[in-house]
């Protein structure tokens, strides 16, 4: 189950890279809005990463805060992308929100777990 996990979380993280730095005309679009398409894909990148890396999750939370920056700031570069402050704001916030997430689920099935072997 982490193997899955954890290539689940890469192969997210590179849909959202090519989302990020791709053709904008082969973006993704919902009616979120341009936040609201950042604030999803991130907090589920957050997620992702927070439960395929359990033991490390302060550290991975801090390297994808760098990592997201260096997106954003990739965009310079990128034909018809821009990079804004708000962006990186949206993205590195869902994201930690999503490790946060992460976190208390797995403090749930804990809780879940002891209470079982309790009863049992």
């Amino acid at each position: 189950m982490p193997i899955f996990v954890r290539f689940f979380a890469w192969l997210l993280a590179a849909a959202v890279t090519f989302a990020t730095l791709g053709p904008p005309g082969l973006r993704p679009h919902s009616d979120l809005g341009q936040d609201g398409e950042h604030a999803l894909a991130f907090i589920l990148v957050g997620l992702a990463f927070g439960l395929a890396y359990r033991n490390r999750r302060w550290a991975v939370a801090a390297v994808a805060v760098v990592l997201i920056g260096a997106l954003e700031l990739m965009q310079f570069w990128a034909p018809g992308r821009h990079a804004r402050l708000e962006d990186f704001l949206v993205d590195a916030g869902t994201a930690c929100i999503g490790f946060a997430l992460a976190a208390v689920a797995d403090w749930i099935m804990a809780r879940f777990r002891a209470s079982s072997a309790l009863t049992n």
